[in-house]
């Protein structure tokens, strides 16, 4: 018996491809495309530098977001991630983020976030207190800001989206999701 078996022909009917390597069309097994440029961005793996992280995305006056992941710097489909800085004594605008469920890992620093709940029945404004390695999930469409209370530390997290984009609905308050304000 060979010391090296070929695995069993996938779903595609190409030998070695399976659900979790599936056989991407229009490229041989060299990895070029029908054109021989080489893989796509979805064929291939991709490294962003910390000093390579663009600036060019969704912004929130109070802070500053970075993208590292993104549609824009390597054609994810599905998800965004960069970092967020917010200066000592620095609070962001209220905002939101569309549809994107958001998830948030602190870095550096203990940014507080901020959103307000009406389960007592009248609406309170909550500040959850963070510390680096804490996580903060925030659900599609509530808004929020976060605040850095430091006298002088900067806060830094990093941010996954579950859009390809950043995406910032700047608000002029906080409302308790369902009690938006009307537009007219």
């Amino acid at each position: 018996m060979p010391s090296h078996a070929t695995p069993p022909p996938g779903p595609s009917g190409s030998a070695g491809h399976d659900a979790f390597h599936p056989d991407l069309p229009g490229h041989d097994e060299s990895g070029d495309d029908a054109a021989g440029h080489g893989l796509p961005l979805h064929a291939r793996l991709h490294h962003i530098r910390a000093d390579a992280l663009d600036g060019d995305t969704a912004q929130t006056d109070g802070m500053r977001r970075f993208a590292a992941i993104s549609g824009n710097t390597v054609g994810s489909r599905r998800i965004w991630m960069g970092q967020t800085h917010v200066a000592a004594r620095t609070a962001s605008s209220n905002h939101h983020h569309g549809e994107s469920e958001t998830a948030i890992h602190v870095v550096e620093g203990h940014p507080e976030f901020v959103f307000l709940d009406d389960s007592s029945g009248a609406a309170e404004e909550v500040r959850i207190r963070t510390s680096p390695g804490d996580y903060i999930f925030v659900p599609p469409f509530v808004p929020h800001r976060e605040e850095n209370p430091s006298a002088d530390e900067e806060a830094v997290v990093v941010i996954a989206r579950s859009t390809q984009e950043a995406v910032v609905v700047n608000l002029p308050e906080l409302y308790v999701l369902g009690d938006e304000p009307d537009a007219g």
